[in-house]
C-alpha cells in the first residue's frame, strides 16, 4: 500500500521530484486544504475591499465606487470624539481584567482536574463545566437578568444572610457591571477553555512523572516542575492570541447585559462600532473605527509574538 504522502526521492538526474508531481501525489489532501483556502478567500479576503469606505462617505443609495472620497476625516473625527476616553477605558478595563483573571483560571482548572483519580467524578465535573459554553448569551443573559433582579436569587440569598439591608439592582448600577461581565464570562468559558490544556497535559510522557515520583516529588511539585513546563508552548500560543484580542470585549455578552443605566461602564468599542454603524447608519465612520481596531490588534499580535519568542522561544511565526 502506497503512503498517502510519499517521501521526496532523488530522480535519475540527481534532482528532487518537481512540485507538480508532489502535489499530484498529495491531491486528496490538497483538495481538502483547497476548500479551506476558498472559504478564507470568500469570507475573509474579498470583504476586505469594503474597507475603502473608511476613506469615503458611503451610503446605501450609491455603490462603494460612487461614494465620494473624504480621506482621513472619519479617523480624525473618532480621535476627537468626547466619548473616546470612556470607550477606551471600558474596553481596556474589561479586556485586561479578563486576561489577568480569566486566562490563568482554565490552566489551574485543567491542572487540578488532571489530578482527579475518579474517572466518574472527573467526567461529571467536565460535563458541568462545559455545559454553559453551549448556551448562547441570549439564554445566559436572561438567566443572569433574573438572578440579579431586585427579587432574584442573589438578592434573596444576601438578604437572608443579612449581608445587605435592601435589594440591589445590579444591572442598573455601573459599579457592578465589570464584575458581572468578568464573572459570567469565566463561568461560561472556564471548562471549555480548559480542554486544550487537558489535551496538552495528556501528551506529557508518564515517564517524566515516574522520574519525579522516584525523586520524591509530591502532586503539587509534579504540577509545577513537570506538567507546567511540558505545556509551556501551548500556554504561550494561547496567550499571544489572547493579547491580540484584547480590544475584543465579547460583543454578544455586552449587548445582552448592557442598558441605559449602566452605559457609562458598558460602552466598549465593539458596541460603539455597532451603534454608530448599524443604529446610526454611519457605515463609513464605523468602518474607520473597525480598521483602527484591526491595526492595533495586529500590532499587539506582533509584539506579543516577538516577546514570547525572546522569552521562551515559542511563537506563532
Amino acid at each position: 500500500m502506497k503512503p498517502l504522502i510519499p517521501e521526496l526521492i532523488e530522480t535519475g538526474k540527481g534532482r528532487k521530484n518537481p512540485l507538480w508531481r508532489r502535489l499530484l501525489a498529495q491531491r486528496h489532501l490538497q483538495i481538502m486544504a483547497l476548500l479551506g483556502v476558498v472559504w478564507m478567500i470568500i469570507f475573509n479576503y474579498i470583504p476586505m475591499y469594503g474597507l475603502i469606505i473608511s476613506f469615503k462617505e458611503y451610503n446605501i443609495v450609491k455603490s462603494i465606487a460612487e461614494a465620494p472620497w473624504v480621506g482621513l476625516e472619519h479617523f480624525r473625527e473618532f480621535f476627537d470624539d468626547d466619548e473616546l476616553p470612556n470607550v477606551i477605558r471600558n474596553t481596556l478595563g474589561i479586556s485586561l481584567l479578563k486576561l489577568l483573571i480569566g486566562f490563568p483560571l482554565p490552566i489551574i482548572f485543567a491542572l487540578f482536574l488532571n489530578e482527579v483519580r475518579s474517572l466518574r467524578f472527573k467526567k461529571s465535573i467536565q460535563t458541568i463545566s462545559y455545559l454553559p459554553h453551549f448556551l448562547s448569551w441570549v439564554v445566559l443573559g436572561g438567566i443572569l437578568a433574573t438572578w440579579l433582579a431586585d427579587v432574584g436569587i442573589i438578592n434573596n440569598i444576601l438578604l437572608a444572610l443579612n449581608l445587605i439591608d435592601k435589594p440591589i439592582s445590579y444591572l442598573a448600577e455601573p459599579s457592578y457591571f465589570w464584575t458581572i461581565i468578568i464573572t459570567s464570562d469565566i463561568w461560561k468559558e472556564l471548562g471549555w477553555s480548559a480542554i486544550i490544556y487537558l489535551a496538552a497535559i495528556a501528551g506529557v510522557s508518564p515517564e517524566m512523572y515516574e522520574a519525579a515520583t522516584i525523586d520524591g516529588a509530591g502532586r503539587f511539585q509534579k504540577m509545577w516542575f513537570v506538567t507546567l513546563p511540558a505545556i509551556k508552548s501551548t500556554i504561550s500560543i494561547l496567550f499571544i492570541l489572547a493579547v491580540s484580542g484584547v480590544l475584543n470585549s465579547n460583543f454578544d455578552q455586552i449587548l445582552v447585559l448592557r442598558n441605559s443605566l449602566n452605559d457609562s461602564a458598558s460602552n466598549v468599542i465593539d458596541y460603539y462600532i455597532y451603534y454608530t454603524g448599524i443604529v446610526s447608519s454611519r457605515f463609513s465612520y464605523s468602518a474607520a473605527v473597525t480598521l483602527i481596531k484591526a491595526v492595533i490588534a495586529l500590532i499587539l499580535l506582533l509584539i506579543a509574538n516577538q516577546v514570547s519568542k525572546k522569552i521562551n522561544d515559542t511563537s506563532l511565526f
